[in-house]
C-alpha cells in the first residue's frame, strides 16, 4: 500500500477531526444574575447551593453572595461582597496584600499568575495558584490537600467583590479553561 493511498484513506477521519476542533466551543456557561449590579457565568451542570448549603460549607460571619458546585461537589465557584475602606485606584496594593495574605494561608503556593486585568471594561486584581496545605491536627502524617484556585477582586464603590474558583489541584487541566472563562464573563456595573 503506497502512502498516498493510506492518506486519503484516513482522509476523511482527518477531516472530521479537524471540524470538531475548529467547531468545538469552550466550555458551557450560563448568564446568571448575582446580584442586581452583578452577572457571572455559571457552567452548565453546576448548581446554586441553598442558604442553609452555604452555611453548612462556608461557616463564616459573612457568607458569599452565592456559591455555585458541580454535580460531585468537588468544584466551587463563590461570589463574596464585603465593606472595604480601598478605592480602585489601589489594586497594585490591593495585589500585594492579597498574594501575601494567600501565601500566609498555605504551606505551599505556587503563583500560575498575579497581576491586575481589565475585563469587560472594569479592571480586576487577579490570583491564579495551585496550594497546598497539611494536615498536622491528627498526629498522623497525611497526604497534602492540594488545590487549585483562581481568586478575582474588584472594588464598586464601597464595597469589594471577591470571585473564587476552587478545583483539586490533580483536576486544575480539566478545570483551568472554565475557571478562565468563568472569570471572563463577569460584569459588574
Amino acid at each position: 500500500m503506497s502512502a498516498a493511498f493510506r492518506f486519503f484513506r484516513f482522509a476523511p477521519l482527518l477531516l472530521l477531526l479537524a471540524a470538531l476542533v475548529a467547531f468545538a466551543d469552550g466550555p458551557k456557561l450560563r448568564k446568571t444574575t448575582v446580584a442586581k449590579n452583578l452577572t457571572i457565568g455559571v457552567p452548565e451542570g453546576f448548581a446554586a447551593l441553598p442558604d442553609d448549603g452555604i452555611a453548612a460549607k462556608y461557616p463564616a460571619q459573612r457568607r458569599p453572595l452565592a456559591v455555585f458546585t458541580s454535580l460531585n461537589g468537588r468544584v466551587d465557584m463563590s461570589v463574596a461582597q464585603k465593606p472595604t475602606t480601598f478605592s480602585n485606584r489601589d489594586y497594585a496594593l490591593l495585589l500585594k496584600i492579597y498574594k501575601a495574605s494567600i501565601q500566609n494561608m498555605y504551606g505551599k503556593v505556587k503563583f500560575l499568575r498575579e497581576d491586575i486585568q481589565t475585563i469587560n471594561k472594569r479592571d480586576f486584581v487577579v490570583l491564579e495558584f495551585v496550594s497546598s496545605v497539611t494536615d498536622n491536627r491528627r498526629g498522623g502524617t497525611l497526604a497534602p490537600i492540594r488545590k487549585y484556585q483562581f481568586v478575582q477582586y474588584a472594588i464598586e464603590g464601597d464595597q469589594l467583590y471577591v470571585f473564587t474558583f476552587d478545583a483539586p489541584a490533580d483536576e486544575q487541566a480539566q478545570w483551568q479553561p472554565t475557571a478562565r472563562e468563568i472569570m471572563s464573563s463577569v460584569v459588574l456595573k
